[in-house]
């Protein structure tokens, strides 16, 4: 066994240890980095089996979604930073019976599948041809539709701050305490509303 078999085992270790994490921790945040890690453990496998552009792309990839689902829980959610404990998982005999069948699906088809077998020409342009089969003419689209969800995005949260154009967004609330019926955790509403010292330098 060579040093590729053992990072290739240590690889794979990672993505399973850490996917079955995401499931049994308590807390958003931390299932979110446990996911990330999971898939950059994924993509290095990708890279060894000589398929870089796949292994780096699924890495960046996962790594800016989970990163930015990880920003908006400790941003937006009730439940302070996403850490306190709470359930994660929802529907068990379903979600047992769901996996294993995918499970069991995924190695019948990786065990009785014929791969094509057709090395690839070095000099052929991998990624300009699968970028041509992908989008095709559609370039522009996808490029128009990244700016539109960034704009989505600033507007979600200019519209769910504090002095929105409905009101304080915290008037009346109170953020739940890190122990049952303990203090707030979060910054409490002040008094008399509290929205114009913004104004004040």
């Amino acid at each position: 066994m060579g040093l590729t078999d053992l990072l290739f085992f240590a690889l794979s270790a990672v993505a399973i240890v850490s996917g079955w994490r995401v499931f049994a921790t308590d807390s958003m945040v931390r299932a979110s980095f446990l996911l990330l890690l999971s898939f950059v453990a994924v993509g290095l496998i990708i890279v060894m089996l000589a398929a870089p552009y796949i292994g780096v792309a699924t890495i960046f990839m996962m790594a800016v979604e989970m990163m930015v689902m990880a920003l908006f829980m400790v941003m937006f959610m009730m439940n302070p930073a996403g850490l306190n404990p709470m359930m994660m998982v929802h529907q068990h005999r379903f979600s047992i019976v769901a996996g294993v069948l995918a499970f069991a699906g995924l190695t019948v088809a990786i065990l009785f599948t014929s791969f094509p077998g057709i090395p690839v020409d070095p000099a052929a342009p991998v990624v300009h041809d699968l970028g041509i089969e992908l989008l095709g003419p559609s370039m522009l689209i996808f490029e128009t539709a990244g700016v539109t969800l960034l704009a989505t995005m600033i507007g979600s949260v200019i519209l769910s701050s504090r002095s929105g154009r409905f009101g304080l967004a915290d008037q009346g609330s109170r953020p739940p305490g890190l122990e049952p019926d303990g203090e707030p955790a979060g910054r409490q509403p002040e008094q008399g509303g509290g929205g114009h010292h913004h104004h004040h330098h």
